[in-house]
This record gives structure tokens, C-alpha cells and sequence, in this order.
């Protein structure tokens, strides 16, 4: 785990073993954090500033090294930052009227996700995924646990006395690939604080965390994984919507995904069904407002065929998610979160 400034951008990152354990840097090599320390090793490496209006939990996904995660993220916050300046300029109130100002602390999740770019390897990889964040794996745990850090010690979004202008810092979940079923994991682990402004959904009280929004880039899924392997995020720790984008140019979990489970993935097809309603949108253009009732819904699947297009490898489109338009997805969530 570190805190450094990369780029223009400070990015955490936490580090997972192949079992889902917090790894730390020893004098003589890396090892697990104990489950009895990790709180206070959250402690030792993390402390969400005060200047900080948004906190970002980011998990990669499939064929991502360590130093691609990281030039990934900070894409993605460079992007957030130039839609953020240019938003002001589309009308007289700007795209994110909410957001006075954007200064998001991003936490990144680094797991190891690299394998050969084939059938045998994308399975191997959906193996490794699955094996880490259920069962006697522990990714779900220790992430989940950061969350509940996180949520504890971030500045409470209720407590200014003024309800059109909340104080506070946003909790935001960003995954992509193999990383949304990592983050479903930890939210879902977190299912079995007062209500506030934003989203319609009341935030249910003895929670360890709350949740402002989750966004899953391509995500590597089956389509009806939400009815049948994560079922309990619709009662979970979430005040805002669980976003899902999915392109039909997204080879990965479409042509990789449909031969190794048998059916399309939901990067590719999006959100088929669901412990709640699915509200079907397409993806707007950076400088298209999104309207707050299209997506205040817990389950909501974004049609970024028109979007995410390039890419001409065996994952087609599957990493053409660093956009201007899915940064403007993210500000939208924050923004609607107030």
C-alpha cells in the first residue's frame, strides 16, 4: 500500500494476493495483513484529507499490471477533471451543479489479473476472481473492511444544517472488467446512518459502510449475475444506483465471455435481470445533461455501444472505457449524490 502523487492526481493503492489478503512491504519482502490488523493498517496508510470532497475506490480488471492500474486511474481522473472545467461552459448552472467544487482521494485495488489473451487464460483469470472474493477467499472481506475505514473516517455528508448545500465527503465505487465482481462482492458482503439528501433510497442504519454510488465499467459477468450470484445489493449498503455500461463491441465478455460460461456478459449485453427493476439508458454525450430520475434507480444499464467502439485485439472494446463521456457518467453520480 502507498500514497503517492502520480501524475496530477494522489492515488492510493492497495494490493492483494492471489487468496484476496492486504499485502504490505516488509524489510524482508512483501506479506499478508493479518484480519486483526488491517484496521489499523488502514490506519498507518490512509487518511482521507480534508480537502477532498469525493472519495474514488477503483478496482482494475482483466490483463492489468501494476503500472497499467495505475496510468489507468489517473487517466480516468485527468478525464474527470477536464469534463469537470469543461461543464461549466454547456449551459448557465453547468452540467454538475452539485459539484462546487470536484476534488476527488482515489483509492486504487491492485489483484493480480494478468494471463494469456486466450479462452484458457480468460478463464483462468474468472477463476482467480471468483476464488479470491468468495469462499475461503478474502478480497471481499478486506475490501469491504476498507470501505468500513473508509466510511468511518470520511467527513459525514449529513451534517450541515442547510439541506440544498450538504457538507461532506461522497463515497464512489468504480470498477472495470473482473474488477465490478470484486466491488459486487464487498457491497454484498456488507449487507446483513441517517437518512440524507440525494438519491430516493434512505440510507439503512447499522450498515458498516454506505455507499454514494457504484459504476462498473464492462463489466466480466453473467448477464443475470445480479439475480443469481449477487442478489443481496438490492438491500445492501447503497444509497445511489448500481450503474452498468455495455458495449456490443466488447469482445472480451462477449465473444471470450459467451464461450467460456455460455452465455453474454454483461459488458457486452448489459444488465439482463435483476432483484430489482433495470432501467435501460443509452450513453450521452459529454456534454448531455443526465436528467436525475434516468438514473435513480438501483439497477441501471447504460447502452455504450455508440461510446466504447475501438479496439481490434481478442477484448475488442472491452478497455475503450476511459472516455470523456464515462467521466462524465462518474461527475453525473456524484453530482446527483447531493
Amino acid at each position: 500500500m502507498s500514497g503517492p502523487t502520480y501524475g496530477a492526481h494522489p492515488v492510493h493503492t492497495v494490493d492483494l494476493d492471489t487468496d484476496g489478503w492486504l499485502m504490505e512491504n516488509t524489510p524482508t519482502g512483501p506479506r499478508p495483513v493479518t484480519a486483526d490488523r488491517l484496521d489499523d493498517h488502514f490506519a498507518e496508510e490512509l487518511c482521507p484529507p480534508d480537502w477532498a470532497t469525493d472519495l474514488v475506490v477503483y478496482v482494475h480488471g482483466w490483463q492489468t499490471g501494476p503500472e497499467s492500474a495505475l496510468r489507468a486511474v489517473t487517466r480516468l481522473l485527468d478525464l474527470t477533471a477536464a469534463q469537470y472545467d469543461c461543464g461549466h461552459t454547456y449551459s448557465h448552472d453547468g452540467l454538475y451543479p452539485g459539484l462546487r467544487p470536484w476534488r476527488p482521494w482515489t483509492v486504487l485495488v491492485r489483484w493480480p489479473s494478468r494471463s494469456l489473451p486466450s479462452l484458457g487464460g480468460y478463464r483462468r483469470i474468472r477463476d482467480r476472481a471468483h476464488a479470491m472474493s468468495t469462499g475461503n477467499g478474502h478480497a471481499a472481506r478486506v475490501i469491504g473492511r476498507l470501505l468500513g475505514y473508509l466510511d468511518a473516517h470520511r467527513g459525514d455528508p449529513s451534517a450541515a444544517p442547510v439541506l440544498a448545500n450538504r457538507e461532506g465527503q461522497y463515497l464512489h465505487l468504480v470498477g472495470h472488467s473482473f474488477g465490478c465482481r470484486f466491488l459486487c462482492e464487498a457491497v454484498q458482503w456488507a449487507a446483513d446512518a441517517p437518512v440524507t439528501l440525494g438519491w430516493s433510497a434512505p440510507e439503512p442504519p447499522g450498515r458498516p459502510f454506505t455507499v454514494d454510488s457504484m459504476l462498473l465499467l464492462q463489466m466480466a459477468a453473467p448477464r443475470d449475475a445480479f439475480a443469481t450470484t449477487f442478489t443481496a445489493l438490492a438491500e445492501a449498503p447503497l444509497r445511489g444506483p448500481v450503474v452498468a455500461t455495455y458495449s456490443q463491441h466488447d469482445r472480451a465478455t462477449g465473444f471470450w465471455h459467451l464461450r467460456a460460461e455460455k452465455r453474454a456478459g454483461v459488458g457486452y449485453a448489459g444488465i439482463g435481470t435483476a432483484p430489482a427493476p433495470v432501467s435501460s439508458i443509452r450513453m450521452l454525450r459529454a456534454d448531455e445533461a443526465y436528467a436525475r430520475d434516468t438514473l435513480d434507480h438501483r439497477f441501471v444499464s447504460v447502452d455504450a455501444s455508440d461510446v466504447f467502439t475501438r479496439g481490434n485485439g481478442p477484448a475488442g472494446a472491452h478497455s475503450d472505457h476511459l472516455r470523456p463521456e464515462s467521466a462524465h457518467l462518474l461527475l453525473s453520480l456524484a453530482d446527483h449524490s447531493r
